[in-house]
């Protein structure tokens, strides 16, 4: 009987040719400096008023009321140096009308308070 080249009982079996290994993708380049960092923040603002409109479109819109505190200015003596004096004689001229004879003592008053001024080196 002739020999048959065939296979015999056992199967030889052939270990699989080794694969390479899937190259590694080049990291990304960093983007750096100014542009970038302006792009991202654009980036970030324009997001971030999207969904401020979305929060707005769902719970309505935000009221902000402003409210101008105004403190009571308190009454500061004028510049003038005899102002309290010049201010007494004026309501007793307003009181007294025509009768100048009861405001003498406050014309007194605010003459003398004008003379010390401008002797002390004030102008009124």
């Amino acid at each position: 009987m002739p020999r048959s080249r065939g296979r015999s009982g056992a199967a030889t079996a052939r270990a699989p040719a080794p694969t390479k290994a899937a190259p590694v993708p080049p990291p990304a380049p960093v983007q750096g400096g100014l542009g970038s960092t302006i792009a991202e923040g654009m980036a970030f603002g324009g997001g971030s008023a999207i969904a401020h409109r979305a929060v707005d479109a769902l719970v309505g819109p935000r009221v902000v009321k402003h409210e101008n505190v105004t403190s009571p200015v308190p009454s500061a003596e004028p510049a003038d140096a005899c102002a309290r004096q010049n201010n007494a004689f004026q309501d007793c001229l307003n009181q007294y009308g025509s009768d100048i004879s009861n405001c003498q003592f406050y014309m007194d008053m605010l003459s003398e308070c004008r003379r010390s001024s401008t002797s002390n080196g004030l102008i009124v």
